[in-house]
């Protein structure tokens, strides 16, 4: 008699008080597990249900479950432990794809070593911590993660923190180049290890283990987990071209006078951005009428002149916002463990965050943008500090509707997105974008633009956000975009800020969505007509800001931008149906390549165009490989050259070097 319940979209295997579940799920295959509680239905990441009438086979100890190219291999085994006197079964799953070949299997028992490839510490309190292992393969390359300060292309041998922080954006699913991609299915804080040895994934607390496994070339992969946990909607015409913000625009006329220069001076410009601090304390959502009297005017003119207006907006309340007494009482605030509620403090505000996870939260957030905002025509927004940025990331200490933080808490951000997708989306807009400085596995259903977060003016910062965008692209999250000069740092007068914000500027040309922001120095006070102060201001941060030399070199690659206006667009559309990245490490195109693998310092932007930015200063000529399999154009100069081979170029500060593999993208360029 089989020890394997087989049902219509998988099996189930009891054994020692465990229960593992092993199903077709899309494309994929989804494995729960749990240590004697019953297991949950919670999706979490995922969005599709099961597939209907995949292909199951049971024996007395042995299970196969097919789904896509993928099929989990399950085996029930006796462990004789004679050290304790008695026998138990184990089961071990792997993982082979449509040819039989072993892509990923667990971490064996190892005889006396005793390995438990699924390891539950269960707390006093409920719930466990979670430790899941894996055979590590010694040359597999992997990609993804989402958002890491750090310029390494592949990840085998790091170690990364499940957790968002201000700039790092925790999205647990990785590409392998063995040709599987996973997704850690959970949650909780945590950390994914990837070492030579063993592969290890924990929760730091969890109701149970949950993950999904696809296989399949890179465009599979990417296709499988957007079917799996969501598309990302069509981006809007307006996402196509330049956006402009910095810190900060602090009253109304300000900001129409720099879109009314743009139009003056015949520079393409679709966003412009109203930050922070436009209101008058945290948790108003709504414009402080003494610096923006007439939104609605403001938005009209904005509409005159071709340009969608962006609004920032913060989850935390504070104590004097006139929505905070409400929240409390309702219980739509984040809650500490013990103590005083105060979760950060920022310009002399101690605040609170919403607690997104709460709908009755999300619904009264949404209610207060559209009366504040909406009725004004604006509809794009900026939802910052979405990690959130606690005072201190000690995440044991906070606690949600849904539950602790500790297990709960990296879905903070895709909740907050949700908000406001649904409500946009109830209110008939279709194509939904909203900025966001985290997001989770599905955060691309409801629209997150992420960007990285307040990174330095440093061409290390730069370097890292290549690679920072390789990996969300492959993590699923297509939209990408950074501080174009960094946030902070950055003088107007400094040459050599200016030298790196040119080259942050022809990256920020090829990236999903160009937008130029940073607090420049020196800043401004600000206060109001009664002396009291305000939240300050930087610097100009306009093309014009920074000399005739910079404006001119600036203005040709916003005017490039325009030019492949038709390409960018093909590539949202790509995005939208099939999930595949925008912006694209070398190997996705070119898998069987290896040393595509290794060039963290150049990437493709869509198939066809391979862009090599110029990350070092001082540099004016680099050394870009061509992918093998392909003839690649130089866009300059129109010379073809065969793959398989590393070029020399030049690079002279108003140049960034380019190639594509396509006619037609360089007739784009030749306009």
């Amino acid at each position: 008699m089989s020890t394997f319940e087989p049902d219509p979209t998988g099996v189930t295997w009891r054994g020692d008080g465990e229960t593992v579940r092993i199903e077709a799920w899309g494309a994929g295959i989804r494995v729960r597990a749990s240590w004697t509680t019953d297991l949950s239905d919670e999706l979490h990441a995922l969005e599709t249900p099961p597939a209907a009438n995949p292909l199951v086979e049971v024996d007395a100890r042995h299970a196969r479950v097919t789904g896509g190219r993928i099929t989990a291999v399950a085996n029930e085994t006796d462990f004789d432990d004679w050290s304790t006197g008695f026998s138990t079964t184990r089961l071990q799953l792997r993982f082979v794809d449509d040819q039989g070949d072993t892509l990923l299997e667990e971490l064996g028992i190892g005889g006396a070593l005793k390995h438990r490839a699924r390891e539950y510490r269960p707390f006093s309190s409920g719930g466990v911590s979670l430790r899941a292992r894996f055979v590590s393969r010694a040359r597999e390359r992997l990609a993804g993660m989402g958002l890491y300060q750090q310029p390494l292309l592949d990840l085998k041998g790091t170690v990364l923190e499940l957790a968002h922080r201000n700039s790092q954006t925790s999205v647990p699913f990785v590409m392998s180049s063995a040709g599987y991609g996973f997704l850690w299915n959970n949650p909780a804080i945590g950390r994914a290890a990837f070492g030579t040895n063993v592969t290890e994934w924990t929760a730091e607390a969890a109701g149970q283990l949950d993950y999904w496994v696809t296989a399949g070339s890179p465009h599979e992969i990417s296709a499988a987990y957007a079917d799996a946990t969501g598309h990302v909607p069509m981006m809007p015409e307006f996402g196509l071209g330049f956006w402009q913000c910095k810190l900060r625009y602090w009253n109304q006329e300000q900001l129409l006078e720099v879109a009314r220069e743009y139009r003056r001076r015949d520079i393409p410009l679709d966003v412009i951005v109203a930050d922070f601090f436009h209101w008058r304390h945290m948790g108003d959502w709504s414009f402080e009428h003494e610096f923006w009297p007439d939104p609605s005017a403001m938005v009209a003119e904005l509409k005159e002149l071709g340009v969608e207006l962006m609004v920032s907006v913060w989850p935390q309340v504070s104590p004097r916002s006139e929505n905070f007494a409400e929240m409390q009482r309702q219980g739509l605030l984040v809650k500490t463990s013990s103590g005083i509620d105060v979760q950060m403090y920022f310009d002399d505000q101690y605040v609170r965050f919403v607690d997104f996870t709460n709908p009755r939260a999300r619904a009264y957030v949404w209610d207060k943008l559209r009366t504040n905002y909406g009725q004004h025509g604006i509809r794009l927004f900026w939802l910052d500090e979405s990690e959130p940025e606690y005072g201190a990331y000690d995440y044991a200490h906070y606690h949600y509707n849904s539950g602790p933080a500790a297990r709960v808490g990296n879905t903070y951000p895709l909740q907050y997105t949700r908000a406001v997708f649904e409500g946009l989306h109830a209110d008939g807009n279709d194509n939904v974008v909203s900025l966001v400085r985290a997001a989770w596995a599905g955060s691309q259903r409801y629209g997150a633009l992420v960007w990285s977060g307040d990174i330095h003016s440093t061409f290390a910062d730069l370097r890292a956000q290549v690679t920072a965008a390789v990996h969300m692209g492959v993590a699923g999250i297509p939209w990408f975009t950074t501080d174009i000069g960094g946030f902070g740092g950055g003088r107007v007068d400094d040459p050599s800020f200016k030298e790196l914000l040119v080259r942050w500027f022809q990256f920020g040309a090829f990236s999903p969505v160009m937008r130029l922001h940073g607090d420049r120095q020196p800043g401004e006070r600000v206060q109001a007509a009664d002396g009291s102060p305000r939240f300050g201001t930087g610097a100009g941060n306009e093309i014009w800001s920074f000399g005739p030399e910079v404006e001119e070199i600036l203005v040709r690659f916003v005017r490039m931008r325009e030019a492949l206006r038709p390409y960018t667009r093909s590539l949202m559309r790509q995005a939208h149906l099939s999930g595949t990245p925008v912006v694209r490490g070398l190997f996705y195109e070119f898998p069987d390549d290896p040393r595509a693998w290794d060039r963290a310092d150049e990437y493709l932007f869509g198939p066809d165009l391979l862009v090599a930015p110029v990350l070092d200063p001082g540099a004016t000529r680099r050394t870009v490989y061509l992918p093998d399999g392909a003839t690649w154009i130089e866009v300059p100069t129109g010379q073809r050259l065969a793959g398989g081979q590393s070029v020399t170029v030049d690079a002279p500060l108003d140049a960034i070097p380019l190639f594509t593999r396509s006619d037609h993208v360089l007739d784009l360029f030749r306009g």
